[in-house]
């Protein structure tokens, strides 16, 4: 059996890599209790959001300026600006200044290379026998890569620095061989490295025939995380947070009232990622469930604490683990004809599907097929006028709407249902609907957006605050 574990840093706490250095990658480790530990980080925080585009607002970065402009002025000012952040970002965690000097010689050399790619693209494109769209996913990974083997190589030359051997794992196909698969990838930069005797920095981003980004697109470290973890036969795969694994949002609740769940499954993970509050991307734990690779989530900040495991096992008792809400539109669509009627929701799905649709969950009776969407209004009401062309005798509507969720490995016989409706009407609220399914692992209530946050409180101090649970300390 393995003995070394495989640990995904994000890009916040990379942001804070000279802190993580005193707590998590040294701290007060020595000799042989370094090693043992393969890292997977991501960019430091804001640098991919510069690359690609702002993931809240949509704001272009280089690859939004690159695809959408007539000249070359957008997108090379937006690639200077990357180089800065980069410069920045490096400045502020590295101390000496030979080590800020190499990683800024590292940034503009990879910066440059990048630029003079999407150059000679641009050229070839501007024949008619070559379109740009064609190469999009490609110029988007391409980008997407510069952020990781930017922090991997800073996080090397800080260990390295410290006396610790480390290398780096480049995954990103940087000048390298392009049509390998991620095994391949993945298995060919680890071959000769004995993670037992050194620590492997490796890129969160792994260039590859499959192209994570085609399906993956911003969520691809974590696929590169598990299917280390899966291929190398870890321990364990460890996820380090700013925050441990809570019965809440701490701001929304209040920091003493949140417990750190310290052992749940990957059911309640599932659950979480449909509810938009990954604790890790569905594919990325089936990979590890499929290899047999328990899940750990800790906070990056507090090497101490064993943070929270997530694996196969059940629970030993019944109880709610989490609770949470995400904000949704209720897509109702209305046919007095559909009593009896097959094929309604296969072809909404289709549209669903076409305009790129995630759906949270839903409901139907005789006549109405209602689903609770993750999208914008705006493109609510697109799947709208599609589905009217479809059917132009039904009645379809879109409403913003919110769906809180008591969450746990097993609900069984805590009658979650009615006392959330119960705790929801203690407060003078209201529920518009709740659902229940028979594997009793979550509860759903949907209500009006704007009662969101106290329809949590609620249901928080009712299922985890008046438990018999102990409070555990640092659930942040």
């Amino acid at each position: 059996m393995a003995e070394h574990t495989v640990e995904k840093i994000g890009g916040t706490s990379m942001s804070r890599l000279n802190e993580l250095r005193d707590t998590l990658l040294i701290g007060e480790r020595q000799g042989a209790d370094l090693y043992g530990r393969i890292f997977v980080v991501s960019a430091f925080g804001g640098i991919t959001n510069l690359l690609l585009e702002h993931k809240k607002t949509g704001e272009p970065g280089v690859y939004g300026q690159f695809a959408a402009s007539d000249n070359s002025h957008g997108w090379h000012d937006a690639l200077n600006r990357v180089s800065d952040a980069m410069i920045e970002a490096h400045s502020s965690v590295l101390e000496h200044p030979a080590d800020i000097a190499q990683a800024t010689d590292f940034v503009r050399t990879r910066i440059d290379g990048a630029r003079n790619c999407l150059i000679d693209l641009a050229r070839v494109c501007s024949y008619g026998h070559f379109r740009l769209s064609e190469h999009m996913l490609q110029t988007r990974e391409l980008l997407s890569g510069l952020g990781e083997a930017h922090s991997a190589f800073v996080t090397v030359l800080m260990l390295q620095r410290a006396n610790v051997d480390a290398r780096l794992v480049d995954l990103s196909g940087w000048r390298g061989e392009g049509d390998v698969s991620l095994e391949e990838r993945i298995m060919g930069a680890m071959e000769g490295i004995d993670p037992m005797r050194e620590i492997p920095i490796v890129t969160g981003y792994a260039q590859c025939a499959e192209g994570l980004m085609r399906e993956f697109d911003r969520g691809y470290s974590e696929v590169t995380f598990s299917h280390l973890a899966a291929l190398t036969h870890a321990r364990e795969a460890i996820i380090h947070k700013e925050f441990h694994l809570s019965s809440a949002d701490p701001n929304l609740v209040g920091q003493d009232a949140v417990r750190k769940l310290g052992r749940t499954n990957y059911d309640v993970a599932d659950q979480l990622s449909n509810m938009g509050m990954e604790a890790i991307h569905p594919k990325a734990a089936k990979t590890l469930r499929q290899a047999a690779v328990p899940l750990r989530i800790t906070n990056a900040f507090e090497p101490g604490d064993p943070g929270t495991l997530i694996d196969d096992q059940p629970a030993e008792s019944p109880n709610v683990e989490i609770v949470t809400g995400i904000d949704t539109i209720a897509l109702e669509v209305f046919e007095q004809d559909m009593v009896g009627v097959k094929g309604y929701d296969a072809a909404i799905l289709d549209v669903l599907t076409r305009h790129d649709v995630r759906i949270i969950s839903k409901v139907s009776n005789a006549n109405t097929i209602t689903h609770y969407v993750d999208t914008s209004l705006q493109v609510a009401r697109r799947v709208e006028k599609d589905i009217e062309k479809l059917y132009p005798s039904a009645r379809v509507s879109s409403r913003p709407l919110a769906m809180a969720s008591v969450i746990g490995r097993d609900l069984n016989g805590l009658s979650c249902l009615q006392r959330g409706l119960v705790a929801i009407a203690g407060e003078n609220l209201e529920a518009l609907g709740a659902s229940q399914g028979p594997r009793n692992v979550d509860v759903q209530f949907i209500i009006e957006r704007d009662i969101l946050a106290p329809v949590i409180k609620a249901l928080h101090k009712t299922f985890i605050e008046n438990s018999e649970r102990t409070p555990l300390t640092k659930a942040a």
